[in-house]
Parts: structure tokens; sequence; C-alpha cells
């Protein structure tokens, strides 16, 4: 629509360039038609010349030959010019016919059947332009288009404002509706399988939904990818819709067998013996005894509390029978991307979805299918948004006591927020880590790597899946921002450690608690009056 619109903006341009080469061309011409009065004009002959009759013949002869071999130059210039127009012209017509104005669609009654093909010809470029079948480079991390996640009864999305919660149920009718109507006609496309007529195949409803994710690109269309229960456990049915501001449209329908894909989970670490137990606890329970498919890569800087890690490791491997984990020490600084890296490039197997987490990160068994689902070599890297807790002893101070772990771990306005500006936590094949480059090993300490390798993956033609996910939380711990860090990432350090604490309102609290407590100690004594 744009090239058509670019060339009726053009076309009075090279018309009106047109209607000055023929000007200028005759003003060429009359320039031609008079005498030159150099000296290289050729001689008259003399009035008294016998030969004064041949003489002004021959002039007169080469010049007329010379004016009519520039009139046939002209004119051939002219034919050109009016070729070139008719094949532009031609073109424009061309391409109205392939690219038609909505509004002509809608308003030429006279042929229902080309206004028909050619919306659905208009609705399909739409797809071709959106971001669905490949990747388009970007040139910061803040013009990616983030997804939302979706359940039948949740949304979970970033942009709350000040009105919206991280998890809802849709309030609004529109987008209410919009999901439903997602939902059913993804249903009807799984139980009308293409390529089988009379063949009986499992019945598919609502209740076979497990989560979707949707996102618009406000100039072409809605995204929607959804992922249904399959026919035998570790089997998923995926389908893939997009609304082109007009009907859906059914973009794929594919069988995802995830039975044998495996994921390597590598931890950076350093210290903090406590916080690996308790990380092994969540590990032990959501990778190996729910999900099954998993390996372990612990990266260890330096040698203090080493011996206690491994021990760690070691009972667990013990009392779970679990054997695919893989250690490695390093004898230097720790530095995050450093560890993830040799972790990575030391796998020696086939090509495996790494998963590159932290040892304060607890996670479900089904991200670690999300984590599969929305990984594909060459093709797709998975970037979820964690939600973050905040501070326990401040959430639940008015508690007679603070719940366990896992009574925390509720996605709500209170008691967390979505990490949307964290990158560190990510999925990708080891193939596209590799091609890709890896860590610049050269950042050390804390904050950045993660930053830097998320700018290549979206200057890469890869698509970045970037959507909030329910199954991974950050769990809080006090922040400690060191002064050997470079003033950048000790900004970054703040800025997360004043964002971990609590919410708004929760800190508003604090900051207002005396004069809080002077209001109530002031309705006491006036109720003492009264």
């Amino acid at each position: 629509m744009m090239l058509r619109r670019g060339f009726i903006l053009f076309l009075p341009r090279l018309v009106g360039l047109l209607l000055v080469a023929c000007c200028s061309m005759s003003i060429v011409y009359m320039l031609a038609c008079t005498p030159k009065g150099d000296n290289k004009q050729p001689a008259l002959p003399r009035v008294h010349s016998p030969t004064v009759k041949e003489g002004y013949e021959a002039v007169l002869q080469e010049r007329e030959e010379q004016h009519h071999n520039y009139i046939v130059s002209l004119k051939k210039q002219i034919a050109q010019l009016k070729g070139a127009l008719q094949g532009r012209t031609e073109q424009l017509k061309k391409m109205q016919n392939q690219y038609p104005n909505p509004l002509d669609i809608w308003l030429d009654h006279s042929n229902p059947e080309k206004s028909q093909a050619n919306l659905l010809a208009f609705l399909r470029s739409q797809v071709d332009k959106a971001e669905v079948h490949s990747g388009v480079k970007l040139s910061t991390e803040y013009a990616a288009v983030p997804f939302e996640s979706f359940t039948l009864q949740k949304v979970y999305q970033l942009e709350t404002g000040l009105t919206r919660h991280p998890e809802e149920k849709p309030v609004r009718k529109d987008k209410r509706d919009e999901l439903i109507e997602v939902i059913e006609l993804a249903v009807g496309s799984l139980n009308k399988p293409e390529g089988v007529s009379n063949a009986k195949h499992r019945v598919y409803t609502a209740s076979d939904f497990i989560e979707g994710i949707y996102r618009t690109e406000k100039n072409k269309g809605t995204l929607y990818e959804l992922t249904f229960k399959g026919d035998a456990k570790h089997q998923f049915k995926k389908i893939v819709l997009f609304r082109p501001f007009g009907p859906v449209m059914k973009v794929k329908n594919e069988n995802v067998d995830m039975a044998d894909t495996l994921i390597n989970v590598i931890v950076p670490l350093a210290k903090r013996a406590s916080k690996f137990r308790q990380f092994m606890q969540n590990f032990r329970e959501m990778g190996i005894q729910q999900d099954g498919r998993i390996h372990l890569t612990v990266v260890y800087f330096g040698k203090e509390q080493m011996n206690e890690v491994k021990s760690i490791l070691e009972n667990t491997s013990k009392s779970a029978n679990f054997k695919n984990f893989t250690f490695i020490q390093l004898n230097e600084e720790f530095s995050r991307g450093k560890g993830l890296d040799v972790g990575a490039r030391l796998w020696k197997g086939n090509n495996v979805v790494l998963f590159f987490c932290d040892v304060d990160i607890y996670f479900t068994a089904e991200f670690l299918n999300s984590c599969r689902l929305n990984t594909q070599p060459g093709k797709k890297v998975f970037y979820p948004v964690l939600f973050s807790q905040y501070n326990p002893s401040i959430i639940y101070g008015h508690h007679d006591s603070i719940p366990s772990l896992e009574q925390q771990l509720i996605i709500k306005k209170e008691t967390g927020f979505w990490r949307d500006f964290g990158f560190g936590m990510t999925c990708q094949y080891r193939s596209d880590f590799i091609n890709i480059g890896g860590f610049d090993l050269d950042i050390k300490g804390w904050g950045g790597e993660d930053v830097h390798l998320y700018r290549k993956y979206l200057h890469s033609n890869l698509i970045v899946i970037r959507t909030p996910v329910r199954g991974l939380f950050h769990l809080w711990h006090e922040k400690q921002c060191l002064d050997e860090l470079t003033p950048e990432q000790y900004k970054m350090c703040m800025q997360s450690k004043a964002m971990n604490e609590a919410s708004h309102g929760q800190l508003g609290m604090l900051v207002f608690k005396q004069e809080i407590e002077t209001h109530l100690h002031r309705q006491k004594l006036s109720s003492k009056k009264t």
C-alpha cells in the first residue's frame, strides 16, 4: 500500500518533468535554427559571383538536413519518455490489482467474487509483513514487541499501569470476547484437521487448552500462539492464528513432540551454599521428579564453600538417583557471563535447549515445557519475563508468621512485579547461542552481560519470544551493590534493589508510618472523649 501511494505521489512530478523536458528541447531547437555568429560559419558567396545560386542552395540543404536529424532525435526521446510513462502506469495498475484499497473493495458491489479475492490477498499480505514466519532486525531492546500470555481464566500482562494487575480476569468485554473467540476458533481447527475426511479422530474442547501468548503490531494485526494437550504425555498441539485487522486466519497447525527434548540448566555460582540448597529442593521436585528430561550444569567460581555445594549436589544425586549433572570449577573472579558461556560450550552431546538460570530462581515443570515450546533452532529464542517477589518481611509484616515459600508464590500486585527490565533468564538452543557469538566475556561482576546477548538476538533474524510466564519466580534476597562495580553497573544494581523491596503502596505505608500512627492515636483520644 505504501509503495502504491508513493508512486501516486510521484506520478504528477514525472508528468511535470516530461513537460519541462519538452520545453527545453523546443528552446534548443529554436537556438539551433538561429544562424551562428562565430568564425566557423560557412562563408556565403558574394552577390556578383557566378556561383551565388548554387552556393545558397548548398548551404540551405545542409542546414535542412541538420534540422531534420535533430527533429528525428527529439521524436525518439519523446517516444522513449512516453514508453516509460506507459510502463509506470501499467505497474501502478498491477499494484492496484495486487494490493487493492480496502475502501474500494467494500464500495465495489459489481463483482463480489473479485472483491473477496482482493480482500483475502490484502489480508495475506498483512501476514507476510508481520513478524510471523521470520524475525525482523531491531535497532534496540526497546523496539521489541512483547507477547502477553493467557489461560481460560486469567491474562498475564506487562503494561499494568495504575489500574491493571499483572494477573487478572479480563474485565473489558472486548478483550474477553476476543480471547474466547480465538480459543473457540483454535478448538474448531483442531477438530477439523486438514487432509482427514471420515477418519475418526480425537474431539478437542476448551479444557484441553493449556496456555497462549499474543501480541499486537499496531499497523499489521494480532498474532496468537495457543498450546493444547496432545495425544500422549509430553506431546502438544500448537495453533498459530493471526488477526490482520479483520477475520482471524489460521497460520499453522502442527504436532509438537517434546518427549525427547532435553534442557540443560546452567547455573553460575560463587559461595551462597544455603541458597543453592534451596535451589536444589526446587530442582529435585520440578526438574527431576515431575519433568525428568533435564540436565544440570553448575559452574563454580573459587573454592570457598565449594565442598558444601558439591556435597549438596551429590546428596541429591544419590537420593533421587540423578546422574545428569556436571560440576565445573573455575579458579577466577566471579563472572556470570563467563560461567554461562563456559557451561554452554563444554556440552558434548547433541543440540540441546539451554536454560540460563540463577540460584535465586524458582521454576515449575510447566515453565520447562514453555521453555521447550518457545525455542526452535535457527528460528526462535525465548526470553521469559519472570515474576519478582517483594520482601516477605514487608509483605507479611502484619501477619503472625511468614507463610512457606510455596504459599508466597502468588502473582498479585501486592506480592511482586513482572521483572520486565531483566534479561538474564533465557532459553535457546545451543547452536543459536554459539552462532550468535555467546556472551561478551569482557564484562565482569554483576549485570550487563545479559543485555548484550539479548541485543545480539534482536539484531539477528531470529524471532525473540518475550512474554510473562506464570511458572518462573525471582525469590527475594537482600541485594548488595559493591563499590567495585562500574558507575553504570552500580546504577542498575541500585535500581534493581529499590524495585525489589515492596509495592508503591507498601513503601508509602512505611514512609508515612509515623503519620498514620499519629492519626490512629488522635482517633482513639477523640473516641474516649465522646
